[in-house]
């Protein structure tokens, strides 16, 4: 049943997953409706999560909580809060063309109402390009209610003429085709490097595969009031030097935001944020090689004195070792480690 509230209204429904008990949310906000699934143990530290355009925590993390390894790291230490996109839950409605859209800071002020209605205080945000931008406006405005920002493939700066452009032709495809062929390939590109994306002799991957049914289930309009927000976004080059919580930055050498990671990075405080660049990888690292995130993430943990459980600490899967990670991430400093820019190159048959 709906329970009012004087700000939100929301839906709960409770499943069990891999002997987790998680709920998904349907909070009204001041910005619409946002789902949020909640997933672990409440009495923990949050870590909320923003995907991509068009996708959602499943065609985002999966590949990421799927991994043992990252799964124990991240919920031995957090609750996991996923925020999904207005419109682009599981199962999601067309929302009323009528409804107002909402801009890119509409969106981060809806995550701190979030935040206010679970009763968190500062949390860790990870995000993917779009949901990375949110997350990291949402930083800028909100600097007391961030503890430390992981972004992959991030964005910082107003879109380029190519990007408009190409977000232009993926909203006239939305708005007289809804979610073509063509429309799935624009994102997949978006997405994925070209190595598993596939060609004429070689099949796509799984996981392309897979993210190629799940955008089936979005709706054309919720997709394009999302994009509209994400081409219309302002520069946030200038915010991005007041921010203090420290900084990790994943991102593929194949994705179409790379140099956008790297300007990104340069623009941050060396002395609280690192650089992982990961070889022959896409925008999204969290399902394309969610193994590359593993080590990184474990350093920067240790910096808040969070750490990966002991009986999974040596992972034989794990393709990263500490000799990957350069000694002056570990130096100690007022606010933990000093983290430096690192790049990690993993060979395709890892």
């Amino acid at each position: 049943m709906w329970i009012s509230f004087t700000f939100f209204t929301v839906f709960c429904l409770s499943w069990t997953y891999f002997g987790f008990l998680f709920q998904e949310h349907h909070i009204r906000t001041g910005c619409g409706s946002v789902s949020v699934i909640v997933y672990g143990d409440q009495d923990k530290p949050a870590l909320i999560t923003y995907p991509d355009l068009a996708l959602n925590h499943v065609s985002c993390f999966q590949g990421l909580f799927f991994c043992p390894e990252a799964a124990s790291l991240l919920l031995h230490n957090f609750c996991i809060y996923h925020i999904s996109p207005p419109g682009h839950e599981l199962g999601a409605a067309a929302i009323c063309p009528d409804d107002h859209i909402p801009s890119a800071e509409d969106l981060a002020d809806q995550i701190i109402e979030v935040l206010n209605y679970f009763g968190l205080g500062a949390v860790m945000c990870m995000g993917v390009t779009a949901g990375a931008y949110i997350l990291s406006l949402f930083a800028i405005k909100y600097r007391d209610r961030v503890l430390g920002l992981i972004l992959v493939s991030p964005l910082c700066k107003a879109p380029s003429w190519t990007e408009w452009i190409f977000n232009k032709v993926m909203s006239n495809l939305l708005y007289f085709y809804g979610v073509c062929g063509l429309l799935k390939e624009c994102l997949l590109q978006r997405y994925f490097s070209k190595e598993v994306r596939g060609n004429a002799e070689v099949p796509e991957s799984e996981i392309v595969e897979a993210c190629r049914k799940l955008l089936d289930e979005r709706k054309s309009v919720n997709i394009l009031r999302f994009l509209h927000a994400i081409n219309q976004r302002p520069d946030i080059t200038e915010g991005l030097k007041r921010l203090k919580c420290r900084t990790l930055v994943f991102v593929g050498d194949s994705s179409p935001f790379h140099s956008e990671a790297l300007h990104m990075t340069s623009k941050l405080d060396r002395r609280y944020s690192a650089l992982v660049e990961v070889q022959a990888c896409g925008s999204m690292v969290t399902e394309e090689q969610p193994h590359a995130m593993l080590i990184p993430m474990e350093y920067f943990f240790m910096g808040y004195g969070l750490y990966r459980p002991s009986y999974l600490s040596h992972s034989p899967r794990s393709p990263l070792s500490p000799s990957c990670i350069s000694p002056e991430l570990l130096s100690p400093e007022s606010m933990g480690l000093k983290l430096k820019p690192i790049k990690t190159r993993l060979s395709l048959q890892v």
